[in-house]
C-alpha cells in the first residue's frame, strides 16, 4: 500500500506556488522528471487530476486549488514538529518527571532545581514527593524518569548515581535522659528509650535499621511509641515527649540551632543521596543536565 509522503507535498507545493516544473525541481533540486512522476504518482493513486496540462503550462484544477492549503497546513505542522524535537534536544523546551524521597525533597533537592530552571527555563519540571519505595516504584513504571533517593538501592533495573552525602543522627528532646550523656551505648539505644519511626519504605528507617544490626541490635527489640509518614512528624513528636527518632541532620539541622532538640552522641554511618534511572528507557538531555548539574554541586 502506498502511503503520502512528506516529499510527495512538499513537491505538490513547490508545482503548485509556481505553475512550473522544471521551476519547481530547480528550487527542490530534483530532476523534472522526479518532480513530474511524484505529482503522477499522487494524481494516480487517490484518482484526481490535481493540474491542468495546457500546452508547456501546468495549471491547478479546482481540486489541486483545494488541497493546496491543506498540504501546506500539514507541512507546517511537520516543520513544526521537527522544530520541537531539535528544541527538545538543545534542551529549548520538554518536560521532565522527577519524584524523590521526601528528605532529598525537602532539603537538597529544592535549590538543584532551581538552578536547573535558571539555566534550562524552557523545560518544565514536575517533583513528585513520596519515601524512597515509592520513588524506585515511579521511575521503574516510567510515572518519573528520575528519582532522588538516600541509601541502597537494591533493584538490578535502576542505575544510581551518587550526588551528595547525608548524615543520620539521633535527635531527642532536650529533657530527654540521653540528651545530658557525652556517648551512648548500643545497649541503651536498645533498651532505654521509646522510637518515633518513619514508615516502611522510608530510606531513613532502613537505613537506621541496617546501622543498629551492625551493631547487633536487633531493630524489632525496641519499643515503638509511633510511626509517622514524615521527618516532620518525627521531630515534632519528639520535640514533647521522652522518645528518641533518628533523622536526617539536614531534616533537623533548623530545630537543634533553635535547641528544641539536641543530637544524641552515637556514631551512625554516613548515607549516600542518589539519583535514579532506568537502565533500559532513554536519558533524556534534561535528565543528564540535571545529573551534571547535581554532581557539579554535591
Amino acid at each position: 500500500m502506498n502511503i503520502m509522503t512528506f516529499e510527495q507535498l512538499a513537491i505538490f507545493v513547490a508545482v503548485a506556488e509556481r505553475e512550473h516544473l522544471t521551476k519547481a525541481a530547480e528550487a527542490l533540486r530534483l530532476t523534472p522528471s522526479a518532480v513530474s512522476a511524484s505529482i503522477k504518482t499522487l494524481e494516480a493513486f487517490y484518482n484526481v487530476q490535481l493540474f491542468h496540462r495546457v500546452g508547456r503550462r501546468i495549471e491547478l484544477t479546482d481540486t489541486g486549488r483545494a488541497f493546496v492549503s491543506e498540504a501546506k497546513a500539514v507541512l507546517a505542522r511537520a516543520r513544526a514538529a521537527e522544530l520541537m524535537l531539535a528544541e527538545m534536544g538543545d534542551l529549548k523546551r520538554g518536560t521532565l518527571n522527577i519524584f524523590a524521597s521526601q528528605t532529598v525533597a525537602t532539603y537538597w533537592l529544592p535549590e538543584r532545581l532551581m538552578q536547573f530552571h535558571d539555566r534550562y527555563p524552557g523545560i518544565d519540571l514536575s517533583l513528585t514527593v513520596g519515601n524512597t519505595k515509592a520513588a524506585c516504584a515511579a521511575v521503574m513504571e516510567g510515572a518519573a524518569e528520575v528519582g532522588f533517593v538516600e541509601g541502597e538501592i537494591n533493584e538490578p533495573a535502576l542505575a544510581t548515581q551518587p550526588v551528595a552525602e547525608d548524615e543520620l543522627i539521633i535527635v531527642v528532646a532536650p529533657d530527654h535522659p540521653f540528651a545530658a550523656l557525652d556517648k551512648i551505648t548500643p545497649e541503651e539505644i536498645a533498651a532505654d528509650t521509646v522510637w518515633v519511626l518513619r514508615e516502611e519504605g522510608s530510606g531513613t528507617r532502613s537505613e537506621f535499621e541496617a546501622a543498629l544490626r551492625a551493631f547487633g541490635i536487633n531493630p524489632y527489640s525496641r519499643e515503638i511509641a509511633l510511626i509517622v509518614p514524615s521527618n516532620e512528624a518525627m521531630l515534632s513528636a519528639v520535640q514533647g515527649s521522652k522518645a528518641a527518632c533518628a533523622v536526617s541532620r539536614l531534616a533537623a539541622a533548623p530545630l537543634l540551632n533553635q535547641g528544641l532538640v539536641r543530637a544524641v552522641n552515637f556514631p551512625l554511618p554516613k548515607r549516600t543521596l542518589r539519583m535514579v534511572r532506568h537502565k533500559e528507557r532513554h536519558t533524556s538531555g534534561a535528565s543528564k543536565a540535571l545529573q551534571q548539574l547535581c554532581i557539579g554541586q554535591s
